[in-house]
């Protein structure tokens, strides 16, 4: 095999070794990411909060989107809020009801690509022991510099009242952002 040859077949083997550490099977969510909401009303963030206790994992790999997923399991009590004031009614019944539910959970069923890089990861939400179908607009970007990470932006929206919290009254919005602006890391 002659010398071009052989660099050829040397850079597609890097190449193939290079995108295999890109797209593992496996991913866990970096501790650094944030995994949140905001409620809105009348055109203006309400509150805001972010879980500091949290766990998910996904299987992806786009070459075989049929086979991803992800779950997540957020700890309700660790629940950080932008307005501390509210942090009271928050985890109290007429929302999270922390007392008796501890966690929320997110079980996807379905991947499926919509863009470059930008995909509807369809799944069950369960919050106050009410599970209802949503569906993720995710963006999962190669990390420029660590190609055993994947950028993510990952966003829906929900109405409360549907899980069960008490329906909005004047001043907080009905409609609830969900979020997880972060990175996954290749396990």
């Amino acid at each position: 095999m002659n010398l071009f040859l052989k660099n050829i077949v040397y850079a597609g083997c890097l190449s193939a070794v290079c995108m295999s550490a890109v797209y593992a099977k496996s991913w866990s969510l970096t501790p650094k990411s944030d995994v949140g909401f905001s409620i809105n009303s009348l055109g203006l963030t309400v509150v805001k909060g972010s879980f500091q206790q949290f766990k998910a994992t996904m299987q992806f790999d786009p070459q075989t989107l049929q086979q991803a997923s992800t779950e997540f399991t957020m700890q309700v009590d660790s629940l950080n809020v932008s307005k501390p004031g509210l942090k009271n009614m928050i985890m109290g019944e007429d929302l999270f009801y922390t007392s008796r539910y501890k966690t929320v959970n997110f079980k996807s069923t379905q991947f499926k690509p919509h863009a470059t890089n930008r995909y509807w990861i369809r799944g069950n939400l369960t919050l106050r022991g009410v599970t209802r179908p949503v569906v993720f607009d995710t963006i999962l970007t190669p990390n420029n510099n660590n190609p055993n990470l994947l950028d993510v932006k990952s966003t829906t929206v929900i109405n409360r009242s549907d899980f069960g919290m008490k329906k909005a009254s004047t001043g907080v919005g009905e409609k609830v952002s969900i979020h997880l602006i972060g990175q996954w890391k290749a396990i």
